[in-house]
């Protein structure tokens, strides 16, 4: 899921430095957020789903 953000603020943050508009926020933060929220994901914040856990360890054997 943080990684889908981060593609969203890449995307942004390459649509004003085209543009070269501004909000306010300049487009090496946006970038920065975008990289910090790539190594949050890559950190194994936010991959896992609630409910979502190991489905094999649930299965007996008989």
């Amino acid at each position: 899921m943080l990684a889908i953000v981060a593609a969203i603020v890449f995307g942004i943050a390459f649509l004003f430095s085209l543009i070269g508009t501004s909000i306010g926020i300049s487009t090496t933060a946006l970038i920065a957020l975008g990289l910090c929220l790539l190594a949050l994901h890559q950190g194994g914040i936010g991959t896992q789903s609630i409910g979502s856990g190991n489905w094999r360890g649930r299965r007996t054997r008989r």
